[in-house]
């Protein structure tokens, strides 16, 4: 009887999840790298830059070879010590690059939060589109992104960039990203749903109507937020205001971290906060997750019956990293360390928040 008990209790919500994440391979909402007729209305392309020479010359070079020419291209150097301003000084024969060096950061905000609320004050645009320095775009993503906003007529379109993972050692963290994403939520009903439960958004990309931007306080309204991206989603979820997330496609791309160490780090600074519960519920999370989609693999050791379970995990996994456009083998075989390192991430993120040592690009994050 304990032994059924058991077995249900974690083929139930395995069930469920697979399903979700089959069916958002079906129906999660895609950027492409397809070009779509749209009135080019200004937009202001808003990139806060922390030591990001490494990054910021590629992303440059994909934005200014895009189809969509009505653009601003505003680069915020927040004090940097490296060569981001050379290099971005560099891309500025292109009238629509500009440079902006920022300004001393204020008590009580983030570092993103204070360069971006100081990008959006400087744009002309009356579509906003903040993107981070290490994104990089194909020819037609932005005007493929922008179609989709108007035609869904939504306020704020974010999405998940397809993940560049070039080391080992990303491949234990930077998947875990988007399996958590499309397991748990079904992503087109942060779009069709009014439940304010449906909500997510990725500052990595996010493309919002500047007076609806204003309307909810911008990112003065969030200064103080690690993750400020799911708090502006839940704001315009607040005053009932559609929004959409997508996944990335074969338009969007990031290459996240450059290293394991970096991994874990940038990990653990959102993984807690991304939640917004408390503590004792948060541990309940990672706990759970591992009793659902670690100990099954144990347990079909001893008992054969427990592999169809895992089977459906992974099936799920194989989904996942369709539409997230990574390696499946990579996923499946690396399942088990990757649950491991997420409970390790979970445990680090929760007791690094509490004693305020959550630490980003030389910045304290409380």
């Amino acid at each position: 009887m304990i032994q059924e008990i058991l077995f249900y209790s974690i083929l139930v919500p395995v069930v469920i999840t697979t399903l979700i994440s089959i069916y958002n391979l079906f129906t999660a909402p895609v950027i492409y790298n397809k070009d779509k007729p749209v009135e080019e209305e200004l937009i202001s392309v808003l990139i806060p830059a922390r030591n990001e020479e490494k990054n910021i010359g590629n992303c440059l070079s994909s934005l200014i070879n895009q189809s969509y020419k009505n653009l601003e291209i505003i680069v915020l150097n927040d004090l940097s010590t490296d060569d981001t301003e050379k290099v971005v000084l560099s891309y500025a024969e292109d009238k629509r690059v500009k440079l902006l060096n920022g300004l001393d950061l204020p008590q009580a905000w983030l570092g993103k939060n204070w360069a971006c609320s100081q990008l959006s004050k400087a744009a002309r645009g009356k579509i906003l589109l903040f993107i981070d320095a290490d994104v990089t775009l194909k020819e037609h993503a932005i005007v493929n992104a922008y179609s989709k906003f108007l035609k869904r007529k939504v306020k704020m379109l974010s999405l998940f960039p397809t993940q560049k993972i070039k080391s080992f050692g990303n491949h234990l963290i930077t998947p875990l990203m988007n399996w958590l994403l499309l397991t748990f939520l079904p992503l087109k009903k942060v779009y069709s749903s009014k439940n304010k439960s449906f909500v997510a958004a990725n500052g990595q990309f996010i493309m919002i109507d500047k007076n609806t931007y204003t309307e909810i306080g911008g990112h003065e309204s969030v200064r103080s937020k690690v993750v400020e991206d799911m708090e502006i989603a839940r704001k315009l979820k607040s005053l009932n205001h559609k929004i959409i997330t997508c996944v990335g496609g074969d338009a969007v791309f990031c290459n996240m971290y450059n290293s394991f160490e970096d991994g874990v780090t940038g990990f653990s600074k959102n993984f807690y906060k991304g939640f917004n519960v408390s503590p004792f519920i948060f541990v309940f999370i990672f706990h759970f997750f591992l009793f659902l989609y670690f100990v099954p693999a144990l347990l079909s050791l001893v008992n054969f019956t427990y592999i169809y379970i895992v089977v459906l995990i992974i099936i799920g996994r194989v989904a996942v990293s369709i539409t997230s456009r990574q390696n499946i083998l990579m996923n499946v075989f690396l399942h088990l360390p990757q649950m491991l390192i997420m409970y390790m991430i979970g445990w680090k993120s929760l007791l690094n928040t509490l004693n305020g040592n959550v630490e980003w690009k030389g910045r304290k994050i409380k």
